[in-house]
């Protein structure tokens, strides 16, 4: 039940954040549901392999290189979902920044005791 619930408060950001930014578009909030559930499971299986792969890159930078991948994650769920477009890179990578910080404040709200 509680994934359900961040699936649906995540998609509710999504659609909020492309409100926000000229660069991106969703076209309906189930498009943004959709965008919630292809992120959860490209952060699941996709992510963990790019940051063991920049690992140097990623060090070198003190973790900045984290973003990169968060942005490429974005446009990757961009290429595979049709109503959600982003324009470029650094809008992806605002996006993601955007969007980490508003899952950071609700899900701390919605944290069990």
């Amino acid at each position: 039940m509680k994934l359900l619930i961040r699936l649906l408060v995540t998609g509710i950001l999504v659609l909020l954040i492309a409100n926000l930014l000229p660069g991106v578009q969703v076209e309906s909030y189930l498009s943004a549901v959709i965008v919630a559930i292809v992120l959860a499971l490209l952060n699941v299986l996709l992510k963990p392999i790019l940051v063991i792969l920049t690992l140097p890159v990623t060090i070198l930078t003190f973790g900045l290189f984290l973003l990169v991948i968060n942005a490429i994650i974005i446009l990757l769920a961009s290429s595979l979902i049709g109503g959600f477009d982003v324009g470029g890179f650094w809008i992806a990578v605002l996006f993601s920044i955007l969007l980490s910080i508003c899952q950071a404040i609700l899900f701390s709200w919605l944290k069990e005791d």
